[in-house]
């Protein structure tokens, strides 16, 4: 039997051929192919390659998103807290209230020169596209400092309302109190209350108001030991 052979100048101009009836490596790759263990293995290794692009990305970029989220939050605390009512950090100086109602609750205080001037607190029901959280400030004597949405999926272009930069409607709460707003006026004009419904969206209006008033009798519930902390 005649067998070719090749010279080593051949061999070399030829790498991916059979060299002395061998299969190359790149053959060899390309007879397993096909099979279902190769495919499951190149998908694992795309997989695996993924997930750790992923985690990297994730360990670098975490510090980032925690500073803005805490910038955001500052900024949101400063449209309902006046700068004049506080010297310290009410973000840094944070403490948690377990409530028979509301489970555990955040609170920031603000204080002035050591005196509880205020408390800040973020409560949340359910709207008409799912929850609709806020922050909300009240002085030590119970009222409304301020009212913000820090999130929501409302409907755009009518429960949208509810952000300051769509209308005044949130700043309606600015000043009210258990003390100067009868019980049965925290709902909205159609249950029987005092505040605006928007056109097409009651239900939106109505979580917000329920949550502020939760608020306010969080804060009596437990002015005592807002005081101490």
């Amino acid at each position: 039997m005649n067998q070719t052979t090749m010279t080593p100048a051949e061999e070399a101009a030829a790498p991916a051929e059979t060299v002395a009836g061998n299969p190359s490596l790149l053959e060899r790759l390309e007879r397993w192919r096909p099979q279902v263990a190769y495919q499951g293995l190149s998908l694992g290794l795309i997989c695996a390659l993924v997930a750790l692009l992923l985690l990297v990305g994730n360990v670098m970029t975490r510090g980032t998103i925690a500073d803005q989220q805490m910038q955001d939050r500052l900024a949101t605390l400063r449209q309902v807290l006046p700068d004049a009512l506080y010297d310290n950090n009410p973000l840094a100086d944070g403490f948690k209230v377990q409530d028979e109602q509301l489970g555990e609750v955040e609170v920031f205080p603000a204080r002035l020169q050591g005196k509880l001037t205020a408390v800040v607190f973020q409560g949340s029901n359910i709207g008409y596209g799912g929850p609709v959280n806020q922050m909300m400030a009240v002085d030590a004597q119970g009222k409304i400092l301020g009212v913000r949405i820090l999130s929501h999926k409302e409907t755009p272009g009518l429960a949208d309302k509810i952000e300051v930069s769509r209308s005044d409607w949130i700043k309606s709460f600015d000043g009210l109190s258990l003390d100067n707003t009868a019980l049965d006026k925290w709902k909205v004009k159609k249950d029987g209350g005092q505040f605006d419904q928007f056109a097409g969206a009651t239900i939106t209006p109505r979580a917000v108001v329920k949550t502020v008033l939760q608020g306010l009798q969080f804060q009596v519930r437990h002015a005592e030991q807002l005081k101490a902390e």
